[in-house]
């Protein structure tokens, strides 16, 4: 047999454990070569014109092949490790070190860049559907071309051919470093662990689970005003990262073990088939386990956190466009400006219902009712804030008394209220002393004259009519009225926001469509959303293989013990049982320590992003769970195969 023979020989009989990885190459590669073609094609320059697309879709291709580069590595050394019986065969019959390494780069060759043409020629007819994805997210019109771009195709080579000498340089320090005799004792060798619980086990267990409970308590007063300080508040996020993160590892180090260590002492030491397949294996395999579970969880928490926050702003886009324009579907500014909408909406028999405000600007004294505030550049005693009357809010005010209203969920945990106290309003050579008795949630004018969130303050007709008269005109705004439309029938609706858009208006640039401002949040936020969803995709595709390589390798190694159990008469249902409550921890732990850390992570600062949590959250968290969850069935199928084959 020659050594061309011997390569194809050994290629088709490792082929089977290898198809997963092949499947992970050729996503990778894919997925690389498209993000890198959307880099160079012309169908971006709508994107790139308005959100900078090229330069993302760059930044995010350099992330993507560093994940992906450490999983071929990972894997990579999984596989080399498995065979090291073979490679000491080969040295037993005489090769030397130089001619193992170089069948091995063959084999390794064929493998690699196979699925990389293969990734490549995929990459390419998915490329388009990227385009169409990534035009439909953020709303740009335009015409998804398929065309194949030469640089992209010569810098996914250079990238990956990068890669492969990294595997390479691998295999060749691990044949190097090993003798015959350490070859096959490789998948062999077994973690010294003791059988009795130590009392060390039991106090890092306690101290990881004090570390993440210490994290979420924390991360939930992140901005409930206990940190006055930026320094005091990055200090309080590195410390929230260090001790979920450190948390975690000492949970798997100790706090499992402990609980099954429990379970075991509870049955008095007697566990039935089901029990030792799981609890037993799960127990004397969590010291080398702790690492590659603690990382996993932290990328799934990274990948769901990035993705809910991404989601929760693109979802939040309608709401957050209501607030901006007064809760209405359209905003004006000037009679001028209102009558002209007016009059083609009724030459087109749009039906409509208007809202009209007149809007002061006045300075408002809110030390005694501040209860938390960040230490920012704010004066509280002069805080300037927009007018309204109560009829124009359709708020019930008493003569002595002012609401606010229309208060941003950002500015409230910077800058948070207390629920009634004293005011003051200054006039410009007058004060008015009012009682606040709370806030209301409902935005009742445009964001032209809220400043960003800042609160509204709607008093009595007559207290409104006494401060109209002492305006300050210093800190006056250039326009005093508010014009507010609601168009009846939703199905009118994009007609006259064309006919809005047809009106050459006085106040152009403070004068709002509704969906028109959701559809610039949302093609600001659509790439964003894009590039984190495929590369959440990613980290879901390698940390889910990398787990299924390292039960695979398990598999592998427990198959004298299964043979030894069905020698003994229990059946292959018997084994698969355990097996798969043995699978329901190694990826159920995982995935639901990781929902937990990307829960209270997103629900500490969920509102700087948008202005609904749960709902895309829940979405984003049930999409993950479903997909990662393929590949503890895909574990399980094959723990089945070799339980089926032990015998």
């Amino acid at each position: 047999m020659n050594i061309n023979s011997l390569i194809l020989r050994n290629l088709k009989k490792n082929l089977r454990n290898y198809y997963l990885y092949v499947f992970a190459l050729i996503f990778s590669s894919g997925l690389y070569f498209a993000f890198v073609t959307l880099q160079y094609d012309k169908s971006m320059d709508p994107v790139e014109g308005s959100v900078k697309g090229s330069a993302g879709i760059g930044v995010a291709s350099i992330l993507l092949i560093a994940i992906v580069a450490v999983f071929l590595l990972y894997a990579n050394m999984i596989f080399i490790k498995r065979r090291s019986k073979e490679i000491g065969l080969f040295q037993l019959i005489g090769m030397t070190k130089n001619r193992v390494f170089g069948l091995l780069s063959a084999e390794n060759a064929i493998l690699y860049f196979g699925s990389l043409v293969i990734g490549v020629a995929l990459g390419f007819l998915g490329s388009k559907l990227l385009i169409m994805v990534l035009f439909k997210i953020t709303g740009v019109e335009g015409i998804a071309s398929l065309s194949f771009s030469p640089r992209a195709l010569l810098q996914t080579f250079l990238v990956f051919l990068c890669v492969y000498v990294l595997i390479l340089l691998m295999n060749l320090i691990f044949i190097k470093r090993q003798t015959i005799l350490s070859l096959f004792r490789v998948k062999s060798q077994t973690e010294m662990t003791a059988r009795k619980l130590s009392v060390f086990q039991v106090i890092i267990g306690i101290f990881g689970i004090a570390f993440i409970a210490a994290g979420y308590i924390l991360s939930g007063k992140l901005f409930d005003g206990d940190f006055s300080t930026m320094v005091e508040l990055f200090g309080a996020m590195i410390f929230i990262l260090f001790a979920v993160i450190l948390g975690t590892y000492l949970f798997y180090k100790g706090s499992v073990v402990f609980v099954i260590s429990l379970i075991r002492k509870q049955k008095g030491g007697y566990l039935n088939i089901k029990q030792v397949l799981s609890l037993s294996s799960i127990m004397f395999r969590m010291k080398s386990n702790a690492a590659l579970l603690t990382i996993i969880t932290t990328v799934s928490a990274l990948a769901i956190g990035l993705l809910s926050l991404s989601y929760i702003t693109y979802y939040s886009a309608e709401s957050a466009a209501y607030n901006h324009t007064g809760g209405k579907d359209f905003s004006l500014l000037t009679e001028k400006d209102a009558e002209a909408f007016r009059q083609v909406l009724d030459e087109a028999n749009i039906t409509y219902t208007e809202n009209k405000a007149e809007v002061y600007t006045t300075m408002l004294d809110i030390e005694d009712i501040l209860q938390t505030a960040l230490e920012v550049n704010f004066d509280a005693s002069m805080m300037e804030t927009a007018l309204i009357s109560e009829d124009a809010a359709g708020i019930e005010v008493a003569p002595d008394e002012l609401k606010l209203t229309g208060y941003n969920e950002m500015l409230q945990r910077f800058m948070s209220l207390k629920g009634e106290g004293d005011v003051t309003v200054h006039g410009k050579d007058s004060e008015v002393a009012l009682h606040y008795t709370g806030l209301q949630d409902a935005y009742p004018i445009s964001n032209y004259y809220t400043m960003g969130g800042l609160p509204t303050m709607v008093v009595d007709e007559m207290v409104f009519e006494q401060l109209k008269q002492d305006l300050d005109p210093e800190i006056a705004r250039e326009y005093t009225m508010y014009f507010g439309y609601e168009i009846e029938a939703k199905d009118q609706l994009d007609k006259a926001n064309k006919l809005f858009n047809s009106l050459n208006l006085e106040a152009a640039d403070f004068s709002d469509s509704r969906i028109d401002v959701a559809e610039d949040q949302k093609s600001s936020i659509g790439l964003v959303l894009f590039i984190v969803g495929f590369l959440g995709l990613t980290f879901l595709v390698t940390s889910g293989c990398i787990l299924y390589f390292k039960q695979m390798d398990e598999a592998e190694s427990e198959k004298p013990n299964y043979t030894i159990l069905r020698k003994l008469g229990f059946t292959t249902t018997d084994l698969r049982r355990g097996i798969q409550r043995k699978q329901l921890f190694n990826f159920g732990i995982p995935l639901v320590i990781g929902l937990f850390h990307s829960y209270f992570a997103v629900r500490s600062g969920w509102f700087l992003f948008g202005t609904s949590m749960l709902t895309p959250m829940i979405i984003v968290m049930v999409i993950y769970t479903i997909l990662y969850s393929l590949f503890g069935i895909l574990s399980v199928v094959h723990y089945n195969k070799v339980i089926k084959n032990s015998l």
